[in-house]
């Protein structure tokens, strides 16, 4: 998709509904249960929030980040993910704490009027997490630096997203079942599976008519 084309519809993606729990969980695992909003809160799970950030590559199509986490001892180590990570109370909000992780893990400082849509919050049960994703642009083709947190940067074309051949399956073990086949979309050769493939799929749904 041209990304002219991409931020003139910007208005009209900015009031459009988002699909909310119904699109996210299309590439949810099976056995991923939703979780009613009494039941996250009594959880008290952490707050964090992502950042989806598109922007023209040198061909002028519109492209979007995502990134793999470096290898560490936790739940999400060697995941494909979105720059983003836990609030911090020096944040005042969840759409600055996209802000500042997407800063320190790809270097990358982007104006806060340029974010111009909030997503679905995310459950995310091993990390007790409720995400806030948020969408963003940049006028042109970034220049990352990745931090400690990164082992890749990947620039994903959104054609490929809104391809129907980008959905498909794996088979995979999680903290919570081994062997099971789970929904996932295929990018740049790329599984990328659970949180990050039911926000991926929101923000599908929601552009695949521009």
């Amino acid at each position: 998709m041209d990304f002219k084309h991409f931020k003139n519809n910007i208005p009209i993606i900015k009031s459009t509904s988002v699909g909310g729990l119904e699109a996210q969980f299309n590439l949810a695992p099976k056995l991923r249960l939703k979780y009613s909003q009494e039941k996250i809160k009594a959880l008290n799970p952490k707050k964090a929030a992502i950042l989806a950030l598109f922007y023209p590559n040198k061909r002028g199509e519109t492209c979007f980040l995502l990134t793999l986490r470096a290898s560490y001892n936790g739940a999400h180590s060697s995941q494909i993910s979105f720059p983003g990570g836990k609030f911090d109370i020096n944040d005042v909000s969840l759409k600055n704490t996209a802000l500042r992780e997407t800063h320190e893990e790809v270097g990358i400082l982007i104006n806060e009027n340029k974010i111009f849509k909030q997503m679905t919050d995310v459950f995310i049960p091993p990390s007790n997490f409720l995400v806030t994703p948020f969408l963003g642009y940049l006028n042109k083709t970034p220049s990352f630096i990745k931090n400690h947190e990164v082992e890749e940067i990947i620039s994903i074309s959104l054609k490929d997203l809104l391809s129907d051949s980008s959905i498909s399956t794996t088979t995979l073990s999680t903290s919570y079942a081994k062997n099971i086949k789970v929904p996932c979309f295929l990018l740049n050769s790329y599984v990328v599976w659970g949180a990050t493939a039911m926000m991926l799929h929101e923000i599908k749904e929601l552009l695949k008519n521009l």
